[in-house]
Parts: structure tokens; C-alpha cells; sequence
């Protein structure tokens, strides 16, 4: 950063010149590029802007209108003051013509009382403007090597933003081109503050550089995006012009956010993680206000104060798939395509119980059947029968969120074992699995299981015999042997041959009605039991 004038006439080696500013003192912050002493009047083509001009005034003319002319060529190139040296030229005070053409002009006139050694001044000044860009180029080589590192280690949006906030000392948002907030960061403010009214305050700003400061809204503003396609603004809520560094962060960190998108093609879009990470925050209970939550979904186009709200999970029938961020983006434009406001992402990503959250918010006088038929047949449409959409209960505020999610992920659990074609399930369409699924951390339960089932799995399991799936057949097929003999593609003497061993096995009749529903129900409970070990 360059010296300001007012910072010049702190140096000891102006000082001792006893500085008196003349004209332009409103003008002391302009920006000191070089020091250049001249003599002469027709100076002011060899300059180039941002100098500061030393003379004795020895060659300076008597003709008012000439002094006018002086200033004015010096004020049009854009030197950043004048400095005068009485003793030679001017005694004790500069000619009124030549104060008066400074104040038009904006130009600063500095009197020194005592003559000081130029070569000090130059010289000073100079080392100064020097260091000032020596810690410009070594904070601009630490702020490459903080975000050279978080691209290398694949740092997340919202990382890259909390860094901005930090290294900034200022608030940071990051939004999409229809001004939607995807990570935010309050820098210690408060968020529902920072956030309040976004949309309608960042269409306003609209900065004709890729890069600029508007005075405004006090706000620095960067685009973000890479070869041609832009996708997003970076802003740093500054409240003042912006120093060098600042706009360095600020390009440096847009920059790493295009690049990261750019590597993770494959990987959900920011829209996804910025819906995901709302939603894994409520979960938790991470945000320490429910408002700062309810601020953050309404800068991304979803109210959820004074609404209905709603845990919905999304899981497919067969394993977790590779790509959940393409299941998230169809559940996303279904619930865009029946109007129906929600934060949609993907939770859990990495780990066993990956799935798709979604967080749907209603009106008051929605009808919530209506609304999840649409949005479960559009997603039906586009990903296949393979994925099961399961909800909870409706709830009437943010704190009561983890309740609806909960339940609904006990019911994805129930429903992917299961076979039903149902577009949607809640608890009460998964009826005895639910019960049961609900049951399954009871020790009572697991004592059911195993007294019914026990001696089968033991004699399975010490001679890789496969007698517990059998029973599991022949009592999904209502009890009709020739069926599930089909299904076990054994013929039937060898089937029934089996079912006779399971009852010396269990010491049980499996003629008899009530014996098979105990088994039936173990069975289930099992199913219950392991998948939840899964």
C-alpha cells in the first residue's frame, strides 16, 4: 500500500522542515507514488501521476495567471501534492494566487519553514514506499500459499469462506447469480443481521469491473467462475474502500473456489452443499439461534419461519449409490417444479448412512399429501423405482426439525427392506415393520429373537447352512410350499425336506398357525436388528 501525503508529513525528515499544509488539507489521504523535486514550471509532462513535487520555488513565475497555469497543469497530470521550501524564492509565505489555484483545484500545498535536505525527504519517502511494497508482495505470497494449500487439500465452500472472514477481519458472502446465499460467514456479527433482506440489497449493488468497491453498500465484490462462465459473486462487507490486500484476498479466494469446482465436477453442486449444510447444522443443533438458521435458508429462497415444516429422506433400495449428488439435484427440481420451497442435500456423504435430506417448508394451508404425491412422482420419473422417499411428522418450528428428520430416516430403514411400490411411506404405512424397527434397540425384542430363532441361527451358522433364509421364504409366501420352493430354486421333496429339519432344529410345528406368526414376527425383528448393525 502506498503512503498517504498525511503519512509523508509524519516522516522525521519532512517533520524537521516544520510542514504547514496551505491549501488541499482535505486532501492529505492522496496516495504518494514517487517523490520528485523540479525546479522548473513546464515540469508537468515528464510526470505520470501520484508524485509529490519538492521545490525551492526559485524558477517560479510572479504572474498570477502563470502560478494558475502551474497548478492547474500539476493538479490535471494527478501529482498527489506540492511542497514548497521557503528561504530562496519566498520568505515567509507563497503567493495568494498560487493558494488560491491549489484550493480550486484540490491540489495540497505544503509550506516548509526551515529548509531541510531534499535528498532526506526523497529518500525517506522512498524507503517507505518501498517497505509498504515489500509487505504488500509478502502478504500477497503468504495469501498464495494459504489458498494454493486449501486447493490442494480440496477445501470445502465454506471453508474457503470462513478463511476469507478470517484473514479479512470482515464479514463474507459468497451467492450464485440469483443472489441466493451459498456460505456466509458473520465474522463473529450477527448472521440474521449480515443476511436480513440479502436478495433485495445484492441486486442493488451492481459493480461494472469484475473486481470493484461500491461506496454504497460498502461492499468489495468479485465474480466467481472459470473459463468464460461465471457462477457466482464473492463479497466482503468491508464498510470502507477496500486496502490492496483486501482486494487480493478477496480475487485469490474466488479464484480457489472456481478452481475447486472446476476439480469436482462430479461432486454435488454448491447449491446442494449450501442446502446439505443448513440441514446437517439444524440437525445438529449447531446454530446457537434458531433465527440465525431461518436467516441463512431465506437468503437461499427458503423461508421456514412461520411455516410448516417437514423431514423428508430420500435412499435407494439397493446400497448407496455413487452419485447421491444426482438423486439430490432431481429431488431438487422436483420440489422446484411442483413449487414446493425446500432445502435439498446430500447428508452424511462420506459415511454408512449417506442419504438425501430433504427440509420442505409449506404454508400454513398447504395440503401436505398433495404436495409430496407431486414432488414423489416427479422423483419417481426421473431416478427409477429404486429410490424410496420416506417422511416424518409435520412440525411447527426449526427446533423440532431433528424430530420430523429422525423419523423419517427410521422409516427409510423400515422401507428399503421391505418391497412395497408406495410413492412415499410414513410410520403408519409401515405397520408391523415399523413397530418393530422402532423396537429394535429393545433388549426385550432381541431376548424374542432370540428364543425363537437362536437354535437356527447357531445351526446356520456351524454349518454354512442357509436353513433360516428357507423359513424366511416359506413364511413371506403365506405358508405355500410350492411357491416358495420356486423362489428357492429347490425342487420340492428337497424343500420339504428342509422345513422338516428347521422344526427338529426349533422343536416346533410349522403347521401350527400361532408358531409360524412367532416366527414370522422374530424374523422380522431380526431383519430389523441387523439392518440397523449394517
Amino acid at each position: 500500500m502506498l503512503p498517504t501525503l498525511a503519512d509523508v508529513l509524519q516522516l522525521d525528515a519532512v517533520r524537521r522542515g516544520q510542514p504547514r499544509v496551505v491549501a488541499g488539507a482535505d486532501r492529505l489521504d492522496n496516495r504518494v507514488r514517487w517523490v520528485h523535486v523540479a525546479e522548473v514550471t513546464d515540469i508537468a509532462h515528464l510526470l505520470h501521476g501520484g508524485e509529490l513535487v519538492l521545490t525551492t520555488g526559485i524558477a517560479l513565475p510572479d504572474e498570477p495567471a502563470r502560478l494558475r497555469a502551474y497548478i492547474g497543469e500539476l493538479s490535471e497530470v494527478g501529482v498527489s501534492g506540492l511542497m514548497v521550501e521557503l528561504g530562496r524564492r519566498y520568505a515567509s509565505e507563497l503567493p495568494p494566487a498560487l493558494i488560491t489555484a491549489a484550493e480550486d483545484h484540490g491540489l495540497p500545498v505544503v509550506m516548509l519553514a526551515h529548509e531541510p535536505a531534499f535528498v532526506d525527504i526523497t529518500e525517506s519517502v522512498h524507503a517507505r514506499i518501498l517497505q509498504d511494497q515489500m509487505a504488500e508482495l509478502r502478504a500477497s505470497e503468504e495469501l498464495h500459499e494459504i489458498f494454493t494449500q486449501l486447493s490442494v487439500e480440496g477445501a470445502s465452500t465454506d471453508e474457503v469462506v470462513r478463511q476469507v472472514a478470517t484473514l479479512g477481519g470482515h464479514p463474507v458472502v459468497l451467492e450464485n447469480l440469483s443472489h441466493q446465499v451459498l456460505a456466509a460467514d458473520a465474522d463473529g456479527r450477527d448472521p440474521a443481521e449480515l443476511l436480513s433482506a440479502w436478495e433485495t440489497r445484492s441486486r442493488a449493488v451492481r459493480p461494472e469491473q469484475r473486481t470493484a468497491y461500491d461506496e454504497s453498500s460498502g461492499w468489495l465484490v468479485t465474480m466467481v467462475g472459470a473459463r468464460g462462465e461465471d457462477w457466482g459473486r464473492l463479497i466482503l462487507t468491508c464498510d470502507a474502500p477496500p486496502t490492496p490486500r483486501e482486494t487480493v484476498l478477496i480475487e485469490r479466494a474466488a479464484t480457489t473456489l472456481a478452481l475447486g469446482r472446476l476439480l469436482d465436477r462430479h461432486a454435488e453442486s454448491i447449491e446442494r452443499q449450501a442446502h446439505g449444510t443448513i440441514i446437517t447444522r439444524i440437525l445438529a443443533h449447531s446454530y446457537s439461534d434458531p433465527q440465525e438458521a431461518a436467516a441463512r435458508a431465506r437468503a437461499l429462497g427458503v423461508p421456514l419461519s412461520g411455516r410448516r415444516l417437514l423431514g423428508v429422506v430420500l435412499r435407494p433400495r439397493s446400497g448407496i449409490p455413487a452419485e447421491l449428488g444426482e438423486l439430490a439435484e432431481v429431488a431438487a427440481a422436483a420440489c422446484k417444479d411442483a413449487r414446493l420451497a425446500a432445502l435439498v442435500g446430500v447428508l452424511d456423504e462420506s459415511g454408512p448412512h449417506a442419504r438425501v435430506g430433504v427440509l420442505a417448508s409449506l404454508p400454513a394451508r398447504a395440503d401436505v399429501e398433495t404436495a409430496l404425491n407431486e414432488v414423489a412422482t416427479r422423483i419417481r420419473k426421473q431416478s427409477g423405482g429404486d429410490t424410496v422417499m420416506a417422511t416424518g411428522s409435520v412440525v411447527e418450528s426449526i427446533r423440532d426439525v431433528r424430530r420430523s428428520f429422525l423419523e423419517a430416516e427410521q422409516v427409510a430403514d423400515v422401507a428399503c427392506r421391505g418391497s412395497g411400490g408406495r410413492l412415499f411411506y410414513r410410520l403408519p404405512d409401515l405397520r408391523l415393520r415399523g413397530l418393530l424397527h422402532l423396537l429394535r434397540d429393545d433388549a426385550r425384542l432381541q431376548t424374542f429373537v432370540e428364543r425363537e430363532l437362536g437354535p437356527l441361527l447357531e445351526y446356520d451358522a456351524q454349518r454354512g447352512a442357509d436353513l433360516t433364509r428357507i423359513l424366511e421364504l416359506y413364511l413371506d409366501a403365506g405358508r405355500n410350499k410350492a411357491v416358495a420352493a420356486q423362489q428357492a430354486h429347490l425342487s420340492r421333496p428337497a424343500f420339504y425336506e428342509r422345513l422338516r429339519r428347521i422344526e427338529r432344529v426349533l422343536d416346533a410345528d410349522l403347521d401350527d398357525v400361532e408358531s409360524c406368526v412367532s416366527l414370522h414376527v422374530a424374523l422380522l425383528a431380526l431383519s430389523s436388528v441387523r439392518w440397523e448393525r449394517s
